[in-house]
């Protein structure tokens, strides 16, 4: 009772005011001769001073709207505000991954045209299924290029360019993604659509194939990755042949967060196509052979090492040839030693485009499976192999005569890359000349003018004997040069192993502990306990901060848990409140710990009585 009769005593001399003064009986002052006030009046609340005065709901400390608490400090919808002079925080946030409030949707960043906007709204042509994961193209078609296609050119269909999946077809480039594509041209030096590189020629070995491919650069076994082609080479966290991301091997050949790569060796194909490269030559038919040859016409003009000589001849070729310079083959003899070719000026044009001499075609050769279970060997035979009938200098004005209705007089580049294993035996037979090289030294040495000849390289013997410097495990590049130069007849056959290079497969496992790009959370349980992950990696399970109160777990939870008085915290337990038993003297003048109203404190104030 001494409290509350003290303070209506004090309250009872504010209300008297300057009456209780001495001097007259107006409340002047006599020895002033003015007039003052015996009280102190204090300022009027204010917004902005980081002050929770009556009739404000927050006061962060400014008069500024639209951060959360506005110029007359009322809280601005979508954002909650803590302890007065606190900023107010927005009850939704675009990026967390979680679609709230107003949003469309929310892949987890804030960045525009990935098909979830900067804030958070679905972008023209794409969709969005889950909250938390990258989106996805809403339909092929739409004339919209979205997710992972790679053009739309609005009609859904295929064979013009753009399939009906939205991927760019062969043989066609969709410079303008939405719009129509055009054919493209490899060799023309231009770089376009699905071709990995074109540097204008038609040889092979100089880093781009003619088919626009990129060749791997091998030197004694060590090859400069190639990333995309499907080999997993030194250098390379993975390759699982695309430049595709999200797949868990990105374009740049490393693993992406949440996938693991393992290195798989694919089963044999039933053929493989191999590059090759055909340069057709006019015979230098003599007159003295023109009836027994069958030939209608005098041909004048054609190459001097082409139906000009015959008899087998080694030693035409070096030991090495030159991949970091020509790529091409060295002329190891010169016109007075050789017996079937005529100096080196001539046999450079063998295996090099030359204007007016020879007339070339990149063509690709199919080399089926011989049978053999796992063997991973592959055998192309012909004793009828004439590859440019219909084509060369047989077409031109003036024709080439054919002789019993073929185009002989041409030559042959092949090159692949195989990975070395040990127990290699490759076979080879030709008319006329065939060399073979592996790991840039001469394996085989068929050369001259001949009928059908026979040769095989085991490697393994020439590893042991250090000639080709071959390690098991390495990769090598092995080069197929051929020659048909006399009307006779002509045959070939090559045996190719070691294309099933070991390559890597991808995958996203669910319960790894790792969130790849295709999930939302995954802490490697995911039963969809509190703060855990749901089944699937696709939702989370009862969590705080989901608005909801999760009994056992929370004390509250109003979705934002921004903290400061009457609000919940961070942790979802509660902060500071009337009936915590502690005055927190920015807002209560008292609290008690109870509800009752007429114990001396009332909804934490004092009353007065």
């Amino acid at each position: 009772m001494k409290q509350f009769a003290s303070l209506a005593f004090a309250l009872a001399v504010v209300a008297c005011g300057g009456k209780g003064g001495t001097g007259g009986g107006d409340g002047t002052d006599a020895g002033s001769g003015g007039t003052t006030s015996d009280s102190t009046t204090s300022a009027p609340p204010v917004c902005g001073d980081s002050h929770l005065d009556s009739g404000e709901t927050c006061d962060d400390g400014n008069t500024t709207s639209n951060d959360g608490c506005s110029a007359d400090c009322q809280i601005e919808s979508g954002f909650a505000c803590g302890d007065p002079g606190t900023i107010c925080l927005s009850t939704h946030t675009c990026g967390n991954g979680i679609i709230e409030a107003t949003e469309g949707c929310d892949d987890h960043n804030t960045h525009a045209g990935d098909g979830c906007g900067a804030n958070c709204q679905i972008e023209p042509g794409w969709q969005c299924p889950t909250a938390g994961i990258r989106c996805s193209a809403a339909l092929c078609g739409d004339g919209i290029v979205a997710g992972t296609e790679e053009c739309d050119d609005g009609n859904g269909a295929g064979s013009d360019g753009c399939s009906a999946a939205c991927k760019v077809e062969t043989g066609w480039a969709c410079p303008d993604a939405n719009m129509a594509c055009h054919h493209t041209t490899c060799g023309d030096n231009v770089k376009e659509g699905l071709e990995e590189c074109d540097d204008g020629n038609h040889d092979l070995g100089d880093g781009c194939n003619p088919q626009c491919q990129r060749e791997p650069q091998c030197l004694d076994g060590t090859c400069t990755a190639v990333c995309g082609d499907g080999v997993l080479q030194t250098g390379e966290e993975c390759d699982d042949g695309n430049l595709n991301n999200f797949d868990g091997c990105s374009s740049t050949c490393t693993v992406e967060t949440g996938f693991a790569c393992t290195t798989v060796t694919p089963a044999d194909a039933a053929s493989v196509a191999v590059s090759i490269v055909y340069r057709d030559f006019k015979g230098f038919y003599q007159a003295h052979t023109q009836n027994s040859q069958g030939i209608g016409t005098l041909q004048t003009g054609g190459h001097i090492d082409f139906e000009n000589a015959n008899g087998a001849e080694a030693g035409i070729l070096g030991a090495l040839y030159t991949p970091m310079v020509s790529h091409k083959p060295v002329y190891a003899l010169t016109a007075a030693t050789s017996t079937t070719t005529h100096g080196q000026s001539t046999f450079d044009q063998w295996y090099r485009d030359t204007m007016g001499v020879n007339i070339s075609y990149a063509d690709t050769l199919t080399i089926p499976h011989t049978g053999a279970a796992n063997s991973g060997t592959y055998l192309f035979a012909n004793d009828s192999f004439y590859p440019l009938d219909g084509r060369g200098w047989a077409t031109q004005t003036p024709a080439e005569v054919l002789y019993n209705n073929h185009n002989f007089s041409f030559t042959s580049e092949l090159r692949y890359w195989f990975t070395y294993t040990g127990n290699e035996v490759l076979s080879f037979y030709g008319d006329d000349d065939v060399w073979v090289f592996v790991n840039n030294r001469l394996a085989l040495d068929i050369g001259g003018v001949h009928g059908k000849t026979s040769g095989s390289i085991t490697l393994s013997n020439m590893a042991a004997s250090t000639k080709l410097n071959l390690v098991v495990g390495h990769t090598y590049e092995a080069v197929v040069f051929q020659a048909e130069r006399h009307t006779s007849a002509s045959n070939y056959e090559l045996t190719l192993k070691g294309f099933n290079a070991p390559k890597s497969v991808c995958t996203d496992h669910c319960g790894d502990g790792v969130t790849s790009t295709n999930e939302v959370c995954d802490d490697g349980v995911n039963m969809g306990g509190y703060g855990s992950c749901a089944p699937g990696c696709l939702a989370f399970g009862p969590r705080c901060g989901d608005g909801i109160v999760q009994a056992g777990h929370e004390q509250c939870d109003d979705g934002t848990n921004v903290g400061g008085y009457g609000h919940c915290l961070p942790t979802c337990t509660l902060g500071p409140r009337c009936g915590d038993g502690i005055v927190q003297s920015d807002h209560e003048q008292c609290d008690d710990g109870n509800d009752n109203p007429n114990d001396g404190c009332d909804a934490c104030q004092t009353p007065i009585l």
